[in-house]
C-alpha cells in the first residue's frame, strides 16, 4: 500500500467520503461540523496550515486520515479517519504513523486522538502506539432551564492567567500535566467570586464548546455553570457542550441534576514523540586558563596474611 499526501485529484475520494468519516476531535466536530463537509476540504490541501491529510491506496480499498497542529502547542491532534467500514483494514496503523510521523516536522511531542471506549478505531490506534491516559464525556447542555443566578463571569484578562494556571496545577493531576497543556492565553471566562471557576471557550459556525477547570470547593457550582450558559455572549442560537475530563469527573452529577445530555464516553488517547537532533557536530573542550586537572590516585588495599 502507498501512502501519500492529499491533492486535488483526490476531491472526488473527499466527497464520496463525506458522511464515512469519524472524528477523533471532539471539540471542532461539535463546533465546526463534519470534518470532511464542504468548509473544510480544501483546508487540507492548503500548505500554509499545519492541517494534513494523508490518502493510503491499496487495489481495492483507499484510506484517508487527517491531522492537525497549532503554532505554539506542544502537541497535535488527529483529526479524522475514512472511511468507517474499513477501520478493520491492516494497513490503518501504516496510515496512522504516516500522520504522527508529519505532526512531528510541526515540533509536536505528543499526538492527541479522542475516540469511543467501544469504537472500531480504538483497536488501530492502539496499535499504532497511542495508549488511553483518560477519559471524556462531551455534555449538552443548551437547553438548561433559565434560572436566575445572581453569579457574575467576566472574560479572561491577562492578569487573570497566573491565576488561572495555578488553578490548573491544583486540579490536573502531575502525571496528565505533560500531555494535558497549561492555560497561555487570556481565553475564556472567569467566576468573580474568586479564581476557582474558569472556563475556557472554542467556538465555530454550528457549535460552542467549554472546557472547565472548577476546584472541588467552589460553592454554587450549577448555579454559576446555569449563569454562564444563559448568558453566554454571541451565542447566536448555537448549541453549547461541556466537555467533562475524568480528572474532573464529580462535575458529571452535577450537570446530570442539571437536565444536561450525556454524550458517549470517550477514551482520551495519545502518542509520544521523539524529537531528534540533526546536524549535531562533535565540540572540543577547553580547558579554562588558569585551572588544571590533577589525576586521581587509587591507592590498593592489600589484605593482611
Amino acid at each position: 500500500m502507498s501512502i501519500r499526501p492529499l491533492d486535488l485529484r483526490d476531491l472526488p475520494t473527499l466527497y464520496r467520503y463525506r458522511d464515512e468519516a469519524i472524528s477523533l476531535d471532539s471539540a471542532r466536530l461539535l463546533t465546526r461540523g463534519n470534518p470532511l463537509g464542504a468548509m473544510g476540504a480544501m483546508s487540507y490541501i492548503n500548505p500554509r496550515r499545519h492541517i494534513y491529510s494523508a490518502v493510503a491506496d491499496e487495489e481495492h480499498s483507499t484510506l484517508l486520515g487527517g491531522i492537525i497542529h497549532t503554532n505554539g502547542d506542544s502537541f497535535a491532534r488527529l483529526l479524522y479517519l475514512a472511511p468507517i467500514t474499513l477501520l478493520d483494514h491492516p494497513s490503518l496503523p501504516l496510515l496512522i504513523e504516516s500522520l504522527t510521523s508529519q505532526a512531528g516536522t510541526w515540533g509536536a511531542f505528543h499526538i492527541l486522538a479522542e475516540v469511543d471506549e467501544v469504537g472500531d478505531a480504538f483497536s488501530p490506534l492502539r496499535v499504532a502506539g497511542f495508549s488511553v491516559y483518560a477519559w471524556q464525556r462531551m455534555w449538552d447542555v443548551s437547553n438548561l432551564s433559565n434560572v436566575n443566578s445572581n453569579c457574575k463571569w467576566s472574560r479572561v484578562n491577562s492578569v487573570d492567567l497566573p491565576s488561572i494556571q495555578t488553578l490548573y496545577h491544583q486540579i490536573v493531576p502531575p502525571l496528565l500535566q505533560p500531555v494535558e497543556q497549561m492555560p497561555k492565553r487570556a481565553v475564556g471566562f472567569i467566576c468573580n467570586e474568586g479564581v476557582n471557576c474558569y472556563v475556557g471557550a472554542s467556538s465555530g459556525m454550528v457549535g460552542i464548546m467549554l472546557m472547565p477547570l472548577i476546584h472541588p470547593e467552589a460553592t454554587n457550582v450549577s448555579a454559576k455553570l446555569i449563569s454562564l450558559i444563559n448568558h453566554f455572549p454571541d451565542r447566536g442560537g448555537r448549541p453549547i457542550y461541556i466537555c467533562v475530563r475524568s480528572y474532573q469527573a464529580w462535575l458529571e452529577p452535577v450537570l446530570e441534576d442539571l437536565g444536561a445530555r450525556a454524550g458517549a464516553r470517550q477514551a482520551v488517547m495519545v502518542k509520544h514523540l521523539t524529537r531528534l537532533v540533526k546536524d549535531g557536530q562533535m565540540v572540543k573542550a577547553v580547558q579554562p586558563a588558569g585551572v588544571s586537572v590533577q589525576p586521581s590516585r587509587v591507592s590498593r588495599i592489600g589484605a593482611k596474611k
